[in-house]
């Protein structure tokens, strides 16, 4: 498979590089030979980091922050659990992942920038929030609820970018696991006081990823120049909801209280965000393997092993 040569010092911008996937990204680039800058609302100096600003609501950019410039990676996007659902907060989820891609082809286009790829990230929420023994891959139809509508929208505004003529890889990202700011650390919330808990009926599946494996497949998209389309980043062990907290008590030592939190108190407490939580099928990893990327953690014990090695 072509790739990029690994003497040639390629440019990286990234959006949402101050994010919890943006702070591990930068450093694996960084790590691995890249230059990179990132593209933010806050004019912050993020370490060997160039920080250009932009305001991408009233459409306004550094005009120098495509210098040298060879690849762009979209991660912007409103956090999906930090606050309730509301119609005014959905709007924002979605206008913050799709206005902001159509923004950044904008300037790329009217700007005349000889970009090698746009790597946007995207969610296996693409799917649908259901629970069933399917295993979804790229070739299936997005859902029509929320998350999989806001998903699909986001994709289809990055697929411009592919309709000019620029290499576009779309990353279905499942949760990613990381030891001090993910979802991870929200199931660990218990474990201070010595147990665990389990959420729902159980058997919704957990799509997960260990975040240096995302950082890898992020890395692949870049150098690979057969990497075009949509992946799922998910790790190849299918787990139910049951199955990681168990796994994670084992890990922890810690015991897994009966019974679990129902059903109907989480969704009081998160109104139809809940969905995240309760809900899940298999997501599909063929596709990536198949394109030769070898995962580092392959499954849940050893990745959550790495990450909790210390506590």
């Amino acid at each position: 498979m072509p790739e990029i040569s690994s003497n040639v010092r390629s440019h990286i911008l990234i959006t949402g590089g101050s994010g919890l996937i943006g702070k591990y990204l930068t450093s694996a680039l960084l790590a691995d030979g890249f230059s990179v800058s990132h593209l933010s609302r806050k004019q912050e100096q993020f370490g060997r980091v160039r920080v250009y600003r932009w305001d991408p609501e009233k459409e306004i950019a550094d005009s120098s922050l495509f210098e040298g410039i060879d690849y762009i990676i979209h991660l912007a996007g409103a956090n999906i659990g930090e606050r309730r659902w509301t119609e005014k907060r959905k709007s924002e989820i979605v206008r913050s992942r799709v206005n902001t891609t159509r923004f950044l082809h904008k300037l790329v286009t009217e700007n005349k920038i000889p970009l090698k790829a746009f790597i946007s990230a995207s969610a296996v929420g693409f799917y649908g929030s259901e629970t069933s023994e399917r295993i979804f891959s790229e070739n299936d139809q997005p859902a029509d609820d929320f998350l999989a509508t806001t998903c699909r929208l986001w994709e289809e505004a990055a697929d411009a970018f592919e309709k000019s003529g620029i290499r576009t890889v779309k990353i279905r990202t499942a949760m990613v696991l990381e030891k001090s700011d993910s979802a991870l650390t929200r199931l660990l919330m218990t474990a201070p006081f010595g147990f665990l808990v389990r959420f729902g009926k159980g058997d919704q599946y957990i799509p997960w990823i260990h975040i240096s494996d995302l950082c890898g497949i992020y890395i692949k998209a870049i150098k690979d120049l057969s990497v075009s389309g949509a992946y799922n980043a998910a790790a190849p062990h299918h787990i139910t909801h049951d199955e990681f907290i168990k796994t994670l008590g084992i890990i922890l030592g810690k015991p897994v209280l009966f019974p679990q939190i129902p059903s109907f108190t989480l969704s009081a407490v998160l109104g139809e965000m809940a969905c995240v939580v309760l809900k899940g099928s298999r997501v599909s990893c063929e596709k990536i393997k198949n394109s030769g990327y070898k995962f580092s953690f392959g499954t849940l014990s050893a990745a959550l092993a790495n990450l909790l090695k210390n506590q």
